[in-house]
């Protein structure tokens, strides 16, 4: 079974140890309630490393005061077991007062970035994900970090950071996991009713519309956000927060699409109290 380190110090003394046995460190941080899509990461590192590092944590320095941090779901001793099948060695699970002890006041701003999409929607959601993720290389001093393709904005953020930063961490960015009928494997599909749930599909839709006209040779952004808002709206009860069509190192939304461009489609949508996010990248 995956040893399992709740104490910052005891995290910090394993990792240098690991290190200085010559060990190859992977890190996968993730928020807990695991599914396919965070095993998948694991078994990455698992590939990449000899000491896997999963790290179990929800933060608080991410979520907004009317969000859903307190419901956000919980289930330890099934994530310890999932973590521990997929090749986790270490589970490093703090609690809040470690991470933020009383008088905590530093944080990590990545600029202009964070400003669109998920940050525009969620203020300081951005600072709370470079924070905590930056304390959790400095902790677990990992070589390699592996994050998930379906948070492309905190994927964009956290590249900016390790290069701005200087953190000496390879990041390996793996492609979404998603279920039989398309829709992205999340910790938060859990919330939807059955109802909901069908009708989530449409936002795996809506990508695969926009990667069609763009393969039909449509350019010109806002008839393809028009087209997918329209069956989003149409084929369920959904609330679209945004549908974006961006530059995929940039974010800067685009107007019209040019040869060899790197996009990225986004987009997220309320059903009810609960919001989910996917996306695509696409090469005109």
């Amino acid at each position: 079974m995956a040893m399992v380190i709740r104490d910052v110090r005891e995290m910090r003394q394993t990792a240098e140890r690991l290190r200085a046995s010559g060990k190859r460190i992977a890190v996968v941080p993730t928020m807990g309630f695991l599914h396919e899509g965070h095993l998948s990461l694991i078994r990455i590192a698992r590939q990449k490393a000899d000491a896997v590092i999963t790290t179990l944590f929800v933060n608080p320095a991410q979520f907004g005061p009317n969000e859903d941090f307190a419901r956000y779901p919980r289930a330890f001793e099934r994530d310890l077991a999932l973590a521990d099948s997929a090749g986790t060695d270490y589970l490093f699970a703090p609690d809040a007062s470690q991470m933020y002890p009383t008088g905590y006041s530093t944080y990590v701003q990545v600029e202009g970035i964070t400003e669109v999409l998920e940050g525009k929607s969620r203020p300081g959601h951005f600072r709370g994900v470079a924070t905590v993720v930056a304390k959790l290389f400095n902790l677990t001093k990992p070589h390699i970090a592996v994050f998930g393709q379906k948070d492309a904005q905190q994927v964009a953020v956290i590249r900016r950071m390790v290069r701005d930063l200087n953190f000496d961490v390879e990041l390996i960015i793996a492609p979404i996991v998603r279920e039989s009928d398309g829709l992205a494997m999340s910790s938060r599909n859990t919330y939807l009713t059955a109802s909901q749930r069908k009708e989530a599909v449409c936002l795996h839709q809506a990508l695969k519309l926009a990667e069609q006209r763009v393969k039909q040779g449509v350019r010109e952004c806002e008839s393809i956000r028009q087209e997918m808002k329209k069956l989003i709206t149409t084929t369920s009860s959904g609330q679209v927060d945004y549908i974006s069509i961006a530059d995929n190192n940039s974010l800067q939304e685009l107007e019209r699409l040019h040869p060899r461009q790197s996009v990225l489609v986004s987009l997220a949508v309320r059903f009810g109290t609960t919001r989910l996010i996917d996306n695509v990248v696409l090469l005109v």
